[in-house]
């Protein structure tokens, strides 16, 4: 809207003017106080209106409008800090000034919230407020740490201070919203910084890191934060999370070596910094100046360069006289054609974590001495509270806490290390202070590493760069940390550290993460690229370490028990058996199961995993920065180079033509490694021994020259390396072919003719004739076995008549011998194994194999068994004669094959190494649940408790899992972002201490006097009817059958209502039958203790209840009609609010006297 002016307002003007009368009448300062701040008549109601304005304008419709308003009338500096400064401490009794001192926060903390910039959900109002609320935030920060008149982070601990006092379990709702409204206002101040790329107008000193902790120390916020963090997990809960953000704004980005040294160490390290910084800048002004124009030969140049085969190319300027290489840079940078431009180069600092940071001396102390106070008392409390709670995932966790988490354990842990080496060099504390490392072990238990693999894992998996670059920093500081424990000379360290090493070192997972992480870089930053190798430069030298002193070390792999198909088949194989080729199904089971199992570790088959080219050009990206790296990095990427190279021998992955040329540019190049640095003498001699290595290798293998254009895998490698191809020896066992069986129910005859009709299809009557053959050969042997067995009795001798007599009575059954079946050639032996329709035919005339249960092999033994009599091989003779003369016919004309089908074969169980081994309990074997009980079943619903199995559509021929796409990803990270936004807005919306729960010390009897009231209506009501209607507990079958039924209904829906059987409740209705009933009641009473009456009304008696007796009572006239008059009444007290326990007692009328369950 366009004002009389010309102007555009961004702001709706009826909103700026209720904001600015509101902020007129909050008060001003008075010229009859000496200039002093006088609230307005008004103020807190105006400070509630400036909250609802706040809440449901700017929150509720996701506009900046209010705040904006609010920036330009100055709240916070002219108006709210005022206020806070009217408070002061000898009044802190001053109930007015404290809820006006609270309402003041209440509208800080959303006018110093974080602002995001969301560019999915910006409006035009986002876009046109927030860099004004930007530059408004630091005004406000400037304003809260530098007021004169008050102390206002004091005053903020103050108004939060009577509720920290209480305990735990005394706290309401107030107290914790109190608590965390005072902690978030901290948390917002600490975090508000200069948005990058925007020039600070004012003072940068006022609102600098060191002045922050400068206002944090004075003002009691760095105790506060110890008291806190000291206490987590017993008097503090919800306040862990921000209580860690505070701490990871604080010292972010700090450097913790120049933190824990003293001034004579610090001077000596900035003297050394800026003398490295001019040397740095000397050398690269050095080839410059050799080659700079001088006044002498300014002129214009232009030069013919002869390229050969007759072509020429034209190159201006003087520099291309200088030499060779500078002409042909010239000549490159002249081409037409452009190669696509690549995103600009990555800055060498993180974007989340802001610049490095420089503190002054008095906030360097400062921060030095909470930093030791934090690690001798809160570190272990914190952090494991916050682990917990990310492990929980409450609502009030979001994505980026895991980061501050991670990176805090690894700053602290860092922190924890410079401090005993500097103990240490001052020799101020004793031995044993120095090596205890109880005071971090928080973050050194299982739990730990468990939270710390998995946030690795999903944040690999869902590509958050960010907090896999946190988790990786996290674990390099504990190996480090535990490393500096086994070197500790303290037994009992030591010792935990080895156990601690053993259980990261034991999971074969890990391993192979680390070399994925280390693998799969692609463009994410120089922070990512720094962590990476960090990470793996550290674990290769202490799992080195590790693996040296424990020669036996054991590692557990997980492995897909499915293994890879062979491309090709072994000679021989049969190409009909096109069944065997897609017989997966008897390991589909184990296709989704792993199988675990330990193995010996051996550190050299290890670091192969790091020799691909993708971790050697990780390495090779890293090094790309040398101008821009420290000594520490550049000795790192040094290590792994000379590992590849020398111990590893498998410097041919270093032979490519832009790694030797990154080589030989730090060395020899234009702008090279100062000469200077420590490390220029062993990255010289590493590159010299590389290039030699090089050239010996192509005078060797001439075609390395091809080669070094290009990318080598581990198999071209190899060949280069040693010259000959990488020797293989499959492990893998082949499988028989698969097994075969009938679609349709058929007679034996007609499954030979089917077999034997197959394999004449396949042109494959010779494995018939063999069969025949061997049937032949074994109905005659079987034969003369037999007329054997009936000659051998006539020719024994007579000495043996009277036990051939007795033979006679009971003649010995012996079987005759098995039969071998020796296949006549190597190709049928294969056949044997392989062919299908072989071994149906086979199986179908009787052969078997010699030892079924042992895994079948080519070479394995097939016999024909001994209860095949000589009749039986001449049947199945017989058949397979008759099917070769005339093959069955079918119908629709399919052929005999149409007939069979594959059988499904029984699905296989991975085997764990954590079971028994095959040896079960003997406990385990009782059957203990037996059949037959109350909840007995019937065999036909056995079928119902099996199971669905469900077969999964794979890739065929690949046993990994498929890899997820790209959109899949992104669409996981955009559900992930609206839930982090939801949980945002709630939590969030919760920051205020809302008017109903201010103290109510003066008007209790007030507010209430209403509530209290209606509680006593409901109790006299409640007595009156337990009063009128407690005689009438017991009734008679024909006062139930007289009852309407609407009262069973009743009855039924007060059961539904409440499903607990809290017998306390039927208890009253007893009492008052005990207490008004007559002598003649109690006489019948003890009368049916032994009377065997049998229940009046079977519905009532199937109600549940343990405790209840029967009781047969004679009812009179007048109290049926006083039972029906009952009933009426208790229709009428339904309506009423009576609680449903009462209305329960109506169960007590049905016949039964119910016992009280404390009377037991």
């Amino acid at each position: 809207m366009e004002s009389s002016e010309g102007t555009t307002d961004v702001v709706h003007p009826e909103v700026r003017a209720h904001i600015s009368s509101l902020v007129s009448a909050l008060g001003g300062f008075s010229a009859d106080n000496d200039g002093r701040y006088v609230l307005g008549d008004s103020a807190q109601e105006v400070l509630r209106d400036i909250k609802k304005w706040i809440r449901f304008y700017d929150e509720k419709t996701n506009r900046m409008d209010v705040a904006r308003c609010l920036a330009e009338a100055n709240i916070i500096e002219g108006d709210l800090l005022h206020i806070l400064a009217s408070w002061p401490e000898n009044e802190t009794d001053n109930k007015f000034k404290s809820r006006a001192a609270l309402a003041c926060f209440e509208i800080m903390v959303p006018l110093t919230w974080p602002l995001e910039r969301d560019l999915d959900q910006m409006t035009v109002n986002h876009h046109r407020h927030l860099p004004v609320l930007q530059l408004a935030q630091i005004g406000y920060k400037r304003a809260i740490i530098n007021f004169d008149a008050a102390q206002i982070l004091h005053t903020a601990v103050r108004i939060a201070l009577p509720s920290m006092a209480l305990s735990r379990s005394d706290r309401s709702g107030r107290d914790e919203g109190i608590i965390k409204l005072i902690l978030l206002f901290l948390r917002n101040v600490a975090m508000i910084s200069p948005p990058p790329g925007v020039q600070y107008d004012g003072d940068e000193s006022q609102i600098s890191r060191s002045a922050l902790i400068d206002a944090f120390s004075y003002q009691d916020i760095l105790l506060t934060l110890l008291t806190i963090a000291s206490n987590m997990g017993e008097d503090f809960n919800l306040e862990g999370i921000i209580v860690m953000e505070i701490i990871f704004h604080l010292v972010k980005r700090v450097d913790v070596t120049k933190l824990f040294m003293d001034e004579k160490q610090l001077g000596k390290t900035k003297a050394n910094e800026l003398t490295a910084m001019m040397s740095k800048e000397a050398a690269m002004h050095r080839p410059y100046n050799r080659k700079a124009p001088s006044r002498h030969n300014r002129w214009g140049t232009m030069i013919w360069v002869d390229r050969g085969d007759g072509k020429v190319s034209t190159v201006t300027g003087q520099d291309a006289l200088l030499d060779a290489a500078t002409r042909q840079h010239k000549m490159d940078n002249s081409k037409v054609y452009r190669p696509p431009r690549r995103p600009k180069r990555e800055e060498m600092e993180p974007k989340d974590l802001g610049p490095p940071v420089s503190l002054n001396t008095r906030a360097r102390q400062q921060l030095k001495s909470f930093v030791e106070e934090f690690l001798d008392s809160g570190f272990n409390p914190l952090f494991q509270h916050v682990r917990k709670k990310l492990d929980e995932q409450k609502d009030y966790v979001f994505e980026y806490h895991s980061r501050q988490f991670f990176y805090l354990v690894s700053w602290f842990l860092e922190a924890e290390r410079v401090r005993k080496k500097a103990a240490k060099n001052r020799k101020s504390s004793s031995a044993e202070d120095v090596g205890s490392f109880n005071l971090i072990a928080g973050v050194l238990d299982q739990q730990m590493f468990i939270t710390l693999n998995r946030a690795i894992g999903d944040s690999l998996e869902s590509k958050r760069w960010p907090e896999l670059c946190a988790a990786m920093r996290c674990f390099t500081q504990i190996l480090l940390t535990i490393q500096e424990m086994s070197e500790s000379g303290n037994e009992e360290d030591e010792e935990i550290a080895e156990n601690i090493l053993g259980r990261i070192f034991y999971e074969d997972e890990t391993h192979d993460r680390i070399a994925n992480i280390a693998r799969d870089y692609k463009e994410q930053g120089f922070d990512y690229l720094d962590a990476s190798t960090e990470l793996t430069h550290t674990y290769l030298r202490v799992l080195e370490a590790y693996s040296k002193q424990n020669t036996d070390m054991q590692v557990r792999s997980r492995r897909r028990v499915r293994k890879k198909k062979k491309a090709a088949k072994a000679a021989g194989e049969d190409e009909e058996n096109v069944v065997e080729e897609e017989d997966d199904s008897e390991n589909d089971q184990a296709n989704a199961e792993k199988t675990s199992r330990e193995r010996k570790f051996d550190f050299n088959r290890f670091v192969n995993r790091f020799t691909p080219q993708g971790v050697v050009d990780t390495f090779v990206k890293f090094t790309k920065y040398y101008k821009d790296l420290d000594d520490t990095r550049l000795k790192r990427a040094h290590r792994y180079f000379y590992r590849i190279a020398f111990k590893q021998n498998m410097s041919v992955m270093l032979f490519r033509v832009d790694i030797i040329q990154l080589f030989y540019s730090m060395i020899k190049g234009q702008e090279p490694l100062d000469k200077g640095s420590p490390m220029y003498k062993e990255w010289e001699e590493l590159v010299k021994q590389i290039l030699k290595k090089c050239i010996r290798k192509v005078e060797e293998r001439p075609q390395l020259i091809i080669e070094m254009l290009f990318s080598k895998i581990n198999a071209t490698a190899h060949y280069l390396e040693y010259g000959y191809e990488k020797q293989t020896l499959s492990t893998a066992q082949t499988k028989p072919a698969a097994e075969l069986e009938f679609r349709n129910i058929v007679e034996r005859d007609q499954q030979i003719a089917i077999a034997v009709s197959v394999l004449l299809d396949k042109n494959l009557a010779d494995h018939i004739n063999w069969v025949k053959g061997q049937l032949s050969a074994a109905e005659t042997e079987r034969k003369a076995w037999e007329a054997a067995e009936k000659a051998m009795p006539s020719v024994e001798g007579a000495a043996k008549e009277g036990e051939q007599a007795q033979n006679e009575e009971n003649p010995p059954t012996k079987e005759p011998p098995y039969i071998s079946i020796r296949p006549d050639n190597d190709a049928r032996r294969t056949a044997m194994f392989k062919n299908s329709h072989l071994r149906l035919l086979m199986k179908l005339v009787g052969f078997e194999r010699l030892v079924p249960s042992v895994e079948e092999t080519p070479e394995s033994a097939w016999i024909i068994p001994s209860h095949l009599t000589p009749g039986q091989l001449q049947d199945s003779l017989d058949l397979i004669n008759k099917a070769e003369f005339s093959p069955p016919t079918f119908e629709d004309g399919k052929l005999a094959e149409n007939q069979l089908r594959r059988k499904t074969a029984p699905r296989k169980k991975a085997v764990f190494d954590d079971d028994d081994d095959g040896i079960a309990d003997d406990d385990d074997d009782e059957v203990l649940f037996p059949a037959g009980g109350p909840t007995a079943r019937k065999v036909a619903d056995e079928h119902l408790d099996k199971p669905k199995k469900t077969r999964r559509r794979r890739r065929r021929g690949s046993g990994e899992p498929e890899e997820v796409d790209d959109e899949k990803l992104e669409e996981k990270a955009r559900a992930r972002r609206e839930r982090e936004k939801a949980k945002a807005k709630r939590f969030k919306s919760e920051l205020f201490v809302h008017a109903s729960d201010d103290e109510s010390d003066d008007d209790d009897g007030g507010r209430w006097a209403e509530f209290y009231a209606n509680e006593e209506r409901i109790r006299q009501r409640q007595h009156l009817v337990a009063a009128t209607h407690g005689a009438q507990g017991v009734i008679t079958s024909a006062a139930a059958a007289a009852a309407p039924k609407i009262a069973e209904k009743r009855k039924a829906e007060v059961l539904l209502e409440d499903d607990s059987d809290n017998d306390d409740d039927l208890i009253l209705p007893q009492e008052s039958d005990g207490e008004d009933g007559d002598e003649d009641g109690n006489k019948d009473d003890e009368e049916s203790e032994t009377d065997d009456t049998p229940l009046s009304s079977p519905h009532l008696g199937s109600t549940k209840g343990a405790k209840r007796r029967r009781v047969s009572r004679e009812p009179s006239a007048a109290a049926a009609a006083e039972e029906e008059s009952a009933d009426v009444e208790m229709e009428d007290a339904d309506d009423e609010d009576i609680p449903a326990s009462k209305a329960r007692r109506t169960r007590a009328r049905a016949g039964f006297v119910v016992d009280s369950s404390d009377e037991e």
